[in-house]
């Protein structure tokens, strides 16, 4: 920790002041998007240059002209004293990987990568958002409506427990939750509104710290759209979607926009028992301009959804003909679930290059889930059906201040942030249940958890060298009342300190190589908390990546890391007893490889490789296997892509056979899917056919060692169950713009 903050001491120390400076903002010309990461340089002096932040704001020294340069728009150059307003709006154009410039002194956001995925390949489900992510596999193993199961690095995050998923700045992770603890239903995302998606591996940003272990994702909405859009779908398995988004306020977008997008579920599914999936979203958006330097941005949404589901089977009662493969065991499976969001921000320009961002969020939020594991294990009269239910209420806050200093030829930017979020739930309940009729209460109670952070970057940036340092402090208050003894067990607190030190050198224009390291953590359930009386509150995460950024031609990008990341202890959610156990420490390390390349003007390519190598490092050799993480994950595709006529493209996802239990006896099956779509376009309308597992592969999507016991059968086993992965899926679509 001394040599941390001798660190930021030595870089950031001396007398700065701000220079002759120039500030703009960047926007889509059509919709007035503002435009993050655009790399703005001074046309005299090419050392000059800065990019764009999420806002599209920017801050450069003096010059009389400016080029500017982004992926997916044209290139622009103009004289200062020419553009009005200080707002450049620039042209949409063909996506091309020539404007993926590697600058020195900017580190590269994944978002810019995520740009290019989303455009050659637009996404129209939460599934399909998440696997824009390298390296992260999901699973879905509840008739649709519950949240993902979450591979990442060699990762079991079960629902959320070791990623941090947010939209908007909104977290959708819910801790100490009903069913895991991190849950993460990221459902009530409408994808055509999402409009950038920023990812990181690894706990190395001050900007994300409860279950930031291994990695972060923030998804972003559109500010404002540039359509509006009516579309529909239908599909095997009586499968049905519509899709409505209406721009609001059409003219003079830069002082103010509005939008609002809706969205219909429907399918029974591939299982013999139909899933009934329903699920609504409703979305809104206002963009007020309160003044030249103070912006509001208010953010309304509602989401419902309620299925039933077959849940998972075990191999032998597929193998005996018991059931069918996409038969049940306990039908009644299944649930319903809705939230309610409210976001509001305020961002204020101060003097010079300083910025102010302030933002409110709340959420009401109800769920209930009924599943069963283990069949007639535990009741072989009822069975051992589960009802999982929780009623919560989720509100934060967050302020932030960014600064820019200029030293020379040398460039701080600070950023310094506190904040709260407070989840306050209702009836967090564990019931045993038949037919989904309540017998008995195993866990009920209420939960409050409250969490308080601050944090400081500074990065610099001088020469090929650019240097960031962060510190992030998160303080837990954690209360539980026992509803079933009518006990209010003692609050627990803790805090914990994250450090990160992050350095990337640019070789030239075509290399960077870069170092990562930091300290993350995860949060425990509050209820295991109060019972354990505090022990192992905030397990510490902490992780090392070196790699490089390679450009070698213009139409090639690759981007290669080895990592490992160590934790304190690891969870084990047991669903059926409402605990979550831990499971000792454990040890990460890995390959990841990403890699784009554009063929021709139309015809693009990307893969992400992942290599993991998972250990409990407390247990014996042959009994350290951590179940269900993934060792080899790889995804691609090819994709062909103009603005007007046919597109379209073939994508594949693989990941290989893993352990499903701790001394690998029990293999949970890998599996090699390709996915197509073939469109056509026009200025107003869109006409498209899509096919998902278009080999029609047998394959198991989520896979779990359990041990059960049928009916009939006098002792319980432990294998494989599974839930069935969908078989050749094909969907028509039919889109109108105007």
């Amino acid at each position: 920790m001394k040599i941390f903050i001798f660190i930021i001491l030595f870089l950031f120390s001396g007398n700065l002041f701000s220079q002759n400076l120039i500030k703009g903002k960047v926007v889509d010309a059509q919709s007035r998007q503002p435009l993050e990461s655009v790399i703005v340089s001074s046309a005299q002096s090419p050392s000059l240059v800065t990019t764009t932040d999420q806002n599209g704001d920017f801050t450069l020294k003096s010059s009389n002209k400016l080029l500017l340069t982004y992926i997916g728009y044209k290139s622009a150059s103009l004289i200062v004293e020419k553009y009005e307003g200080n707002i450049i709006a620039l042209e949409p154009a063909v996506i091309s990987l020539n404007e993926l410039v590697l600058e020195k002194n900017k580190i590269l956001k994944f978002n810019v990568i995520s740009k290019i995925d989303l455009a050659v390949k637009p996404v129209n489900n939460t599934q399909e958002l998440l696997r824009i992510v390298p390296g992260l596999f999901i699973a879905q193993h509840a008739g649709g409506g519950k949240a993902e199961q979450i591979f990442l690095r060699g990762f079991d995050c079960d629902h959320g427990t070791d990623i941090q998923v947010s939209v908007d700045g909104i977290p959708v992770n819910m801790v100490s939750h009903a069913h895991g603890q991190g849950y993460a239903d990221a459902h009530f995302i409408i994808p055509e509104t999402v409009n950038s998606i920023d990812f990181a591996p690894g706990p190395y940003d001050v900007n994300h710290g409860n279950l930031n272990t291994a990695g972060y994702v923030s998804f972003k909405t559109f500010k404002s759209i540039p359509k509006s859009t009516f579309q529909i779908e239908g599909g095997r398995f009586n499968s049905f979607r519509t899709l409505v988004m209406l721009d609001l306020l059409k003219k003079n977008k830069d002082k103010q926009s509005a939008y609002v997008a809706a969205e219909y579920n429907y399918t029974d599914g591939p299982t013999l028992n139909p899933q009934n999936f329903n699920r609504l979203n409703i979305f809104g958006k206002y963009n007020l301009q309160i003044s030249n330097i103070t912006e509001m941005i208010l953010s309304l949404s509602t989401f419902k959804s309620s299925w039933n589901a077959s849940g998972q089977v075990p191999t032998r009662a597929v193998e005996s003909g018991t059931i069918d493969r996409f038969g049940s065991i306990d039908p009644s499976e299944g649930g319903n679930t809705e939230r309610h969001n409210l976001n509001l921000v305020f961002k204020h320009q101060l003097k010079s290059s300083n910025n102010i961002e302030q933002q409110f969020f709340y959420s009401r939020y109800k769920f209930n889930l009924y599943s069963n594991f283990s069949f007639f294990l535990r009741d072989s009269i009822n069975g051992d059906g589960i009802n999982q239910a929780e009623d919560r209420v989720l509100y934060g806050y967050g302020f932030k201040l960014n600064k820019k200093y200029y030293l020379e030829d040398k460039v701080i930017n600070s950023s310094y942030g506190v904040g709260f979020r407070n989840d306050a739930t209702t009836d967090s309940r564990l019931s045993n249940v038949t037919n989904r009729i309540w017998l008995n209460d195993v866990k009920l109670g209420n939960i409050n958890e409250t969490n308080v952070y601050a944090f400081t970057q500074q990065e610099l940036s001088t020469g090929k060298w650019l240097l960031n340092a962060g510190l992030r402090l998160d303080y837990f208050n954690f209360n539980y009342l026992d509803k079933l003894s009518i006990t209010n067990l003692p609050s627990q607190q803790k805090a914990i300190l994250s450090p990160k030190l992050n350095a990337m050198y640019s070789l030239n224009q075509q290399v960077q190589l870069f170092a990562k390291a930091g300290k993350g953590f995860h949060s425990n359930d509050t209820r295991v908390v109060v019972a354990n009386k505090g022990e192992e509150i905030l397990p510490a995460a902490f992780g090392t990546d070196i790699g490089v950024n390679i450009k070698p031609v213009k139409n090639l990008f690759l981007s290669i890391a080895v990592w490992n990341l160590y934790l304190n202890q690891e969870f084990v959610y047991v669903g059926d007893e409402g605990n979550i156990e831990p499971s000792g420490k454990t040890k990460r390390m890995g390959l990841d490889i990403t890699a784009r390349y554009q063929f021709s003007r139309n015809l693009f390519a990307n893969a992400n490789i992942n290599f993991t190598s998972a250990k409990s490092i407390e247990q014996m050799k042959g009994e350290d296997y951590i179940p269900l993480a993934p060792s080899l994950t790889s995804v691609g595709g090819l994709y062909y892509k103009k603005q007007q006529g046919f597109n379209g493209g073939l994508s594949y996802r693989y990941i290989k056979n893993r352990p499903a239990n701790e001394d690998n006896s029990i293999v949970a099956k890998g599996y090699f899917l390709l996915d197509g779509t073939i469109n056509f376009t026009k200025p107003t309308y869109e006409i498209g056919l899509s096919f998902e597992n278009v080999f029609n592969a047998k394959w198991n999507e989520a896979q779990f060692a359990t041990e059960s016991r049928l009916q009939n059968e006098p002792m319980s086993q432990t294998e494989l169950n599974f839930t069935p992965g969908t078989p050749l899926f094909a969907k028509l679509k039919f889109a109108l713009y105007f």
